[in-house]
């Protein structure tokens, strides 16, 4: 059986990452970057798959592991009858190409270990050419090439690389595996434990700049989980761009053996204004214009093509492949590359774009030197194309609708606009605008809200409720005390409220185009957190952040859904948007800058 996917933890390099196991397998790598073919493996445990695991050849009676304090770099004790061993994990900070680097330290006694290495490039559809170089192997396929270098006796056993070796006490073993491109020469054998201690000595500095109050006891507990989801954050930026993948991960499904499996190794517009408020008020100020400014660049081009996610340098065509020789993690087929929700048309990415620029501007980072420009062109085009149905903020396969929250983003598009002529001093038809704001608002109250529940719903003529509705007070649509907006959260709190977790709609073939079943969003659920705050209602939103907290797995890290009757991550891993969202909540509800007040009111 594949581990659970709470049961791996993340290693980056701010190019790539890898997800090891609590069993010592590295099971997922990407090179050399996230939205490239895997290295190894196709898909989490599968063992038609690669992975590289390192562990005891005996039987082991504990594990345990964590991040080194304020790092990305893993350590992972396994004790057995005969010793304590640890391997040590991390993706090298400072060298040119992605190198994996795992050094075996023994603690106590001596511990019999078993290396096994399965290379397989491009989705575990090609086995590649291994041979013996220079006290080392490497393996070959097409454009990729893997070098693996170590010290321990390593052999061939039906295409697989292995060896077995004891480790004493004392004793340090080291592994280095790099990528490069196969056209070009091998890069510089790597001095392990030297890189392992630079790599740690860059995540302390980076993660030490960050700004949370922790006076309490529960303020330094929001404020480590902050700064390990700041950590993450970071790890799943391609720094080259700026741009930030949703997850290093695809085809882990939301619903397990189901058909709710995509690839989330792209950067979504929709998460742009809860990530600029994420790094801004945690003290991030260049992480933050290196998000906007790599959606300004991914956004150019005419208004009408706009894209609700682009590649990591921006690419726009990110078509769509099932790869039928995988069998799926935990059965979950298809296992799916690329996405076609990125021909969408979503309304919501223009008021997204347009605030994240409002808000930067507001928040202190220079403004871009044509982006009032961008701006303007994108309300010209949305003056008429606010009027449509669109395919809504999840990406539903079924037939367009006028979505509430996408109209609301449409709202707060022209909002953005009239408040920057009125307090940014810049030029344009204010008058316009703030008429088509109104015509929106007006539209979204009569035909977005359902008088005999009392509730706002998803669409205009239905009684379907769904949690992106959360979303109306934390804009500025509506104040978090008004009438409806109460009767809304109420709403949403008996039907799609689980267990304490909030779940996004109810899945229906007839909306969405899929079969039904999925876990709770954790997004939704720290947007409800936040109404909740917003609303007073301040012990329910710590009670939830609590439970939110607790479903983290034992090294921090979030998934994008959570199934309470399971009780198990499920959904692409580590998803960006949940972690943004816990230090948005964390921030709503301690003392610092509020992002839930801040953003309607700047």
């Amino acid at each position: 059986m594949p581990l659970r996917t709470e049961d791996y933890a993340l290693i980056g390099d701010c190019r790539t990452a890898a997800l090891v196991g609590n069993n010592g397998s590295i099971d997922w790598l990407c090179a050399p970057r996230f939205d490239s073919g895997a290295c190894f493996a196709a898909l989490l445990g599968g063992t038609e798959n690669g992975r590289w695991q390192i562990a005891p050849s005996e039987a082991i009676r504990r594990v345990r592991r964590r991040y080194r304090p304020g790092t990305l770099v893993l350590e992972t004790e396994f004790e057995t009858d005969s010793g304590t061993v640890a391997v040590i994990d991390a993706l090298a900070i400072t060298t040119k190409t992605p190198t994996v680097l795992r050094l075996v330290v023994g603690r106590r006694g001596q511990v019999p270990l078993r290396l096994e290495l399965i290379i397989r490039f491009d989705y575990g559809s090609i086995v590649p050419w291994v041979r013996r170089v220079d006290n080392a192997i490497s393996a070959i396929a097409g454009p990729d090439m893997l070098r693996l270098r170590t010290g321990v006796a390593l052999r061939g056993e039906n295409l697989t690389t292995v060896a077995d070796f004891t480790v004493s006490q004392g004793e340090r073993i080291p592994f280095e595996l790099t990528w490069h491109p196969s056209y070009e020469p091998a890069p510089p054998k790597v001095e392990v434990e030297h890189a392992i201690e630079e790599t740690a000595d860059w995540w302390s500095r980076w993660s030490q700049q960050c700004q949370v109050a922790e006076q309490s006891d529960k303020e330094a507990k929001d404020a480590e989980a902050v700064r390990r989801s700041l950590i993450t954050l970071k790890a799943l930026t391609f720094a080259p761009t700026g741009g930030i993948v949703a997850a290093p991960t695809t085809s882990l499904p939301e619903c397990l053996g189901g058909v709710r499996n995509w690839d989330y190794r792209y950067c979504w517009l929709r998460d742009a204004t809860f990530t600029l408020y994420a790094l801004l008020n945690s003290g991030y100020l260049d992480e933050a214009r290196q998000w906007r400014d790599w959606l300004h660049r991914a956004v150019a081009g005419r208004p009408a093509n706009l894209q609700i996610m682009y590649g990591l340098a921006g690419e726009r065509r990110l078509t769509e492949l099932e790869l039928p020789w995988l069998a799926g993690y935990e059965g979950s087929r298809p296992v799916r590359i690329g996405n076609a929700a990125s021909t969408q048309f979503q309304l919501d990415v223009f008021g997204e774009v347009i605030d994240v620029l409002y808000h930067g501007r507001r928040n202190g980072l220079a403004p871009l030197d044509d982006g009032w420009q961008v701006e303007c062109q994108l309300l010209k085009h949305l003056e008429d194309a606010w009027k449509l149905p669109d395919d809504g903020l999840w990406e539903v396969r079924g037939k367009r609708r006028p979505f509430t929250h996408s109209k609301v983003m449409a709202w707060v598009a022209f909002d953005r606009a009239v408040k920057s002529v009125e307090k940014l001093q810049v030029e344009g038809p204010v008058e316009r605008w703030r008429a088509t704001r109104d015509q929106i608002h007006d539209e979204v109250c009569r035909e977005g809200f359902n008088t005999e529940r009392n509730t706002f719903v998803q669409s205009y003529g239905t009684d379907r409720l769904d949690a992106s509705l959360l979303m109306i007070p934390l804009v500025g649509f509506l104040p978090a005390r008004d009438p409806r907006v109460l009767g809304t959260v109420a709403a949403i709190e008996r039907r799609l409220l689980q267990n304490g977790f909030v779940l996004r709609y109810d899945t229906d073939p007839n909306v969405d185009g899929l079969p039904p079943g999925e876990g709770a969003f954790l997004a939704c659920t720290f947007w409800y957190v936040d109404n909740l705050s917003l609303q007073g209602r301040k012990t329910e939103a710590r009670r939830i952040f609590d439970r939110l907290l607790a479903i983290r797995n034992d090294v921090g890290l979030l998934a994008e859904e959570y199934d309470p009757s399971d009780q198990r991550l499920v959904g692409n891993f580590p998803q960006a948007f949940s972690h943004v969202s816990l230090i948005n909540s964390a921030h709503n509800l301690g003392r610092g800058r509020k992002p839930a007040k801040l953003r309607p009111q700047s």
